[in-house]
């Protein structure tokens, strides 16, 4: 039986039907959470998609991390399920502790909507369990604070804890050690700013993101 993946859906989120079809080309069963619910039960796997929740007021995710479905996914994601965080879904994370560190403004404080190589550093998160270290990839990225920062404390433990899991090659927003992606120390958890929902078809982005959610799928067996 396929896997069933909650979606949230956040007030300003707007990548939520892209994330359920991308899911449902690859063969889950994705249903849309509103933010306000706190029934995951039936939930394999949570996925927090891109937009501006709560149009970022205050700063992105600092609200939506104190909606009721967060307490639900701060408990689905200790019981070891996988939770994904793309975009916004990523800063909210962080805001709610899940994930450790901060984005902020890109350098150069611009918007970034472009195409974006990247290099699988880790197969250890569920999302690149059947990636390979230095494969690259490429998928867009659409944002304006994407750029990842972090204490030199927690740049070692991520790097010791080997929890760095994507970086870019070419380095757009200024994140410390061209990082893109990162999991929890578990490797359940992972937030990434680039957007592997719009590279599913071969016309439109590539097909680079399935394998993003080829993984968080296969884990969400388990």
């Amino acid at each position: 039986m396929a896997p069933s993946i909650g979606v949230v859906v956040f007030p300003g989120t707007n990548c939520e039907h892209d994330v359920v079809r991308a899911l449902g080309l690859l063969g889950a069963k994705a249903k849309l959470i509103w933010h306000g619910d706190t029934d995951l039960e039936d939930c394999s796997a949570i996925v927090l998609p891109g937009g501006f929740a709560h149009g970022d007021y205050l700063r992105p995710g600092a609200i939506a991390r104190f909606s009721n479905v967060m307490s639900s996914v701060v408990k689905l994601a200790k019981s070891g399920r996988p939770v994904l965080g793309i975009c916004n879904g990523f800063q909210v994370l962080t805001e709610a502790g899940l994930l450790p560190g901060a984005l902020q403004k890109n350098s150069g404080l611009r918007f970034i909507c472009s195409q974006s190589l990247l290099s699988v550093v880790t197969s250890r998160s569920v999302v690149t369990s059947a990636m390979q270290p230095g494969q690259m990839i490429s998928l867009p990225i659409n944002h304006f604070e994407g750029n990842y920062t972090c204490d030199e404390a927690t740049h070692k433990a991520l790097l010791d804890n080997d929890q760095v899991v994507l970086r870019y090659v070419d380095n757009p927003n200024g994140s410390v050690d061209s990082i893109a992606a990162i999991s929890n120390e578990a490797g359940n958890v992972v937030g990434m700013m680039p957007h592997p929902e719009r590279a599913v078809e071969e016309l439109v982005g590539g097909i680079d993101g399935r394998s993003i959610f080829a993984g968080l799928i296969e884990s969400a067996y388990v």
